[in-house]
């Protein structure tokens, strides 16, 4: 893997994994429904300036959406194992254009949105595109949760030969025992840093 210290600032974007009003506000879905993390709550506020100095420098961000199609009665299309996992799902919750499926006020805005019906990003979606159409070589990652669309990205990021850092701090999951141990298992594939040291190495590219 290449020294992201000499990685072009400008060929670099931000991606963050459905950090979504539906997951993350508390009149998002989850919020109602009393699914919450302190640890998830707080990535916001440390991802916020990395997207700002990126943005500023030339690079990007893109936003990846976890997102539910509403079939013609408005009802979601919801996979079997996720409607078993998460019951309080119901018809609005992560709708295209609604205000659960939108990345929050904090993050907003992003240059490119990407709607995702799976853990990662890249799975039938449009950011191998939109990556190769503006220019864009490497990605940092943040987002939730660390052991799903966080990890599933990463992998499919590297089976495509594309260098990506991940947020050790950037991203969270339910369990903190599940992210330290993702962390580990992905020491091999992709560069680790803070939201601090990542910022540094943006703000110091000339």
């Amino acid at each position: 893997m290449s020294n992201p210290a000499k990685w072009d600032i400008s060929r670099t974007a931000l991606l963050t994994i459905d950090l979504q009003n539906d997951f993350i506000h508390p009149e998002g879905a989850y919020g109602r429904a009393g699914q919450r993390a302190d640890s998830i709550a707080a990535l916001p506020d440390r991802i916020a300036p990395l997207a700002r100095a990126l943005q500023a420098k030339g690079g990007r961000y893109f936003s990846a959406q976890f997102t539910l199609v509403p079939d013609r009665d408005g009802e979601p299309l919801i996979a079997p194992h996720l409607k078993e996992l998460r019951p309080f799902l119901g018809k609005g919750d992560f709708a295209p254009g609604s205000f659960g499926h939108r990345i929050v006020d904090l993050l907003q805005p992003a240059d490119f949105v990407i709607e995702k019906v799976a853990y990662s990003a890249f799975y039938q979606t449009r950011l191998e595109y939109l990556m190769r159409a503006v220019g864009i070589d490497h990605l940092i990652v943040g987002g939730i949760v660390t052991n799903g669309g966080v990890a599933s990205t990463l992998r499919d990021a590297h089976l495509r030969n594309i260098e990506t850092v991940m947020l050790t701090d950037g991203c969270a999951a339910f369990k903190s025992e599940v992210h330290d141990a993702t962390l580990l298992s992905l020491g091999t594939l992709t560069h680790q840093m803070s939201c601090a040291e990542a910022l540094t190495l943006i703000e110091g590219a000339s």
